[in-house]
């Protein structure tokens, strides 16, 4: 793309008519004025609850005049709004202002707000007119308890009551109590659920005397010129009996005082920082920006009531449907964003076991050893309207989980802590074996029992993901490529790791199983014709010869033969797969092609993390380069260089300056944040083995990057921060601190299709010399 095209004004914002406020599993949906009308989307949402369903504010009868909005950090959000002084003799302006008598004689009303288990609001007026006024200030709220599903239909119905209680004057609290039962019968899951779950509204603090009517709380308020008036009203989550207060005080931006704030500080302190030097290129500074975004982000989607210490913690899916603990969801964003801190892998690991499937459960798509896939909060699921509460369709949590065992075994050389998560790997492993290989053939297959399950389960989950050449859906069972190549390489690993903990008879055993589901899969998925692999096998055994992006996964899973690696590389990089902002879901050539579509054309972020680090994996440093450059310059047109879920396949030319959007992409969203450490962790060939203490480097940074810094970079007990910069045709690095016994090698992936012997030699040398 040329310099003006990269400088355009483009801006494209996922959910344009939303402001978000969030952390953890509290999420404040508001209108673009702060507030929250009749949109369904909208409102204060805790644990996948709508508590707070309308929230207006009222000067006088009239709806207060918004000037500015906006949030400060995720979690907290300041609104500014004007009403013209009541009784104002307002001469109309004719001069060169054309100026309006709010912003002449104005009653300032401030709302500041943070959220943090429950919501904080300060609300402040000022009155910056020369005399005295007096005006009557409303809050109109209600609430529904709905099921965030439930936005456009009801399906749940319970018993709310709604308490005014005074406790003085200027303290009351506005009490909504909601409970509801659902007799269910899914497939002999039988019996009778319950919710209790309520919000109290506090106003504390009241300026004035706070009176309730209607639906609306109502202040008497008179100023002083230059005077200001204040209350602060909590908005208190109830479940099951369990009053969740918020943690934030009065006016508290920047302050940390509480235990979320706590964390996040040590998260950030103890992370690996990234920088880039202000007079390189300008897609530098975009890749420092959307590293530190990322960061924020992941931080923010972080579920405290999940947390395995300060250190060990999971984070949500995405913002604002997946605020839930999704398996793979988790597991992929905490191995992709390891070069930033393992605290996220570490916590899937240790939170996914205590949810490992124990019985056969058709409904939910359980058997033993399975991993979950997601487990949801709202009312709809805790009822057991569907079994999302605990919820096992997912292929890939199972196979994937060894594979971040082993990413965290790399990173850290924990020996004992790693010795206690092999027993659920190795169910998982053995569930794969027993129940997924439902041919015999030595391929692994889903297909759910559940009647309310998903029909793929594959990564790519959707409905009508799974199409036929000429664009028919596929029925399940299918062997998606991919799953093939997750189980390889969790058997590797599994391997690896039993090595190193003694259990050498399982390890060669592991590895023997996993050399052979290499030559089988080569064998039978590899499409001659096509130069490229197929996406699965249907339940006749064939071909399913679709182009999609899946097998782009099989070259960080190492599963394909070193000389089909470049091939595969370059197919995904045709026009037809690759837009130009991104590898499409499917060939814009094929008959089901749909650049909207949320699997069959859409370019999902996620996803290039996995190529990225595969072509590294075989030294395809151009065609590295090429999807990297890609990601990085669509983060500009998103507003904090935030990358969505995922967005439309439109192709990157004049006819189309900035793609579309997925309708109702999340954003942010934990494994697209994720990806863009994979992709500079790619780019600078970082291979740690912290059990040898061992850290081995193999940089090749694009003209678009030529340096970047990375400080309290951990690897086991030792921190390293090293200048990674371009010098002639190669790429360099310098250790600039080093703590700990650490050993920092150049070599190259032992995969590389471009790296020689005496190259190899050359690089060890050079590193050994001081």
């Amino acid at each position: 793309m040329d310099n003006h095209h990269f400088r355009s004004l483009a801006k494209i914002s996922p959910r344009p008519k939303t402001i978000y406020c969030s952390q953890g599993r509290a999420v404040l949906a508001t209108d673009l004025d702060g507030l929250i009308q009749d949109f369904p989307r909208h409102g204060l949402f805790v644990g996948e609850t709508r508590l707070l369903s309308r929230y207006q504010y009222f000067v006088d009868g009239k709806v207060p005049q918004t000037v500015a909005v906006s949030n400060v950090e995720q979690h907290s959000w300041l609104g500014y709004y004007i009403s013209s002084a009541p009784g104002a003799k307002w001469k109309k302006d004719t001069g060169s202002g054309e100026m309006e008598e709010s912003s002449e004689e104005t009653i300032e009303l401030k709302v500041s707000r943070t959220v943090g288990f429950g919501v904080h609001e300060d609300i402040d007026f000022t009155n910056f007119t020369q005399r005295v006024v007096h005006f009557t200030f409303e809050i109109e709220l209600d609430s529904d308890f709905a099921d965030q599903a439930e936005a456009f239909g009801r399906k749940q119905h319970g018993k709310l009551t709604r308490r005014w209680r005074r406790l003085s004057s200027r303290h009351a609290q506005l009490v909504y109590d909601y409970r509801a039962s659902h007799r269910y019968s899914h497939q002999g899951n039988r019996g009778v659920a319950h919710i209790h779950r309520g919000l109290i509204v506090s106003v504390e603090k009241a300026g004035s005397p706070v009176s309730f009517r209607g639906s609306r709380l109502r202040f008497d308020v008179r100023l002083k010129a230059h005077e200001s008036w204040h209350t602060c009203i909590k908005f208190i989550p109830v479940f099951d009996r369990q009053p969740m207060p918020p943690l934030y005080g009065c006016h508290q931006f920047f302050r940390t005082r509480n235990q979320l704030d706590r964390k996040r500080e040590i998260f950030l302190n103890e992370s690996t920082q990234f920088r880039t030097d202000e007079v390189h290129p300008e897609l530098a500074s975009v890749v420092e920006s959307a590293l530190l975004q990322a960061t924020d982000d992941l931080s923010a989607l972080r579920l405290p009531d999940l947390d395995h210490g300060d250190r060990s913690w999971v984070t949500a899916a995405g913002l604002p449907i997946y605020v839930a603990l999704f398996g793979r969801d988790t597991l992929t964003a905490g191995w992709q964003a390891s070069l930033l801190s393992t605290s996220m892998a570490n916590g899937a690991l240790h939170e996914l076991p205590k949810w490992q499937g124990r019985v056969e459960n058709d409904w939910r798509d359980e058997q033993p050893g399975r991993m979950l896939h997601e487990a949801h909060t709202g009312p709809l699921a805790t009822l057991n309207y569907n079994p999302r509460s605990r919820y096992y369709g997912a292929a890939t949590t199972s196979s994937f989980y060894p594979v971040v065992l082993s990413e965290l075994w790399h990173w850290t050389g924990d020996k004992s802590e790693i010795k206690s998560l092999l027993e659920p790997a190795l169910l998982g492993l053995q569930w794969k074996d027993k129940y997924t290989d439902r041919f015999g053939d030595g391929f692994y297959d889903y297909q759910t029992r559940s009647k309310q399950g998903n029909r793929n389960q594959g990564w790519k989950d959707s409905g009508d993901a799974i199409v036929y050449e000429d664009g028919r859906e596929v029925d399940p069972p299918i062997s998606t490529c991919e799953e093939q190549a997750f189980v390889y390489v969790a058997k590797l690993r599994m391997s690896e790791m039993l090595w190193f903990m003694g259990d050498r008879e399982l390890a060669r055993r592991l590895f023997h199983e996993a050399s052979e589901l290499k030559k089988r899969f080569n064998d039978r998925y590899w499409m001659p014709d096509k130069s490229f692999f197929a996406l699965g096998l249907d339940a006749k055994r064939q071909q399913i010869k679709s182009i999609s992006s899946d097998p782009g996964h099989l070259l960080a899973c190492g599963i394909v033969h070193k000389e089909l690696a470049r091939p595969v590389a370059r197919r995904l990089l045709q026009d037809d797969m690759f837009s130009g902002w991104g590898v499409r879901t499917l060939s814009s050539d094929h008959p089901a092609y749909d650049p909207y579509s949320y699997h069959r054309g859409s370019v999902w972020p996620v996803e290039h993390g996995s190529f990225a680090m595969g072509m590294m994996r075989f030294g395809l440093i151009e065609e590295l380069h090429t999807i990297a450059r890609a990601i990085f310059e669509v983060s500009t047109l998103f507003d904090y260089n935030r990358l969505p879920e995922c967005f439309s396949g439109h192709p990157r030319d004049d006819e189309h300056p900035f793609p579309a959007l997925y309708p109702k992409t999340n954003w942010p969203q934990a494994w697209s944040a994720s990806s863009v450490f994979a992709i500079l962790q790619a780019m600078l060939g970082i291979y740690p083995f912290a059990p040898t203490n061992l850290l081995l480097l193999d940089p090749h940074l694009p003209d678009w990057l030529p340096e970047i810094f990375l400080r309290n970079l951990h690897v086991g007990d030792a921190v390293v921060s090293i200048h990674f910069y371009r010098k002639g045709k190669g790429t360099h690095f310098d250790v600039l601190e080093k703590r700990g016994r650490l050993h920092v090698l150049r070599q190259p992936s032992p995969w590389s299709l471009t790296a020689g012997a005496a190259e190899r030699i050359k690089d060890v040398m050079e590193s050994l010399i001081p």
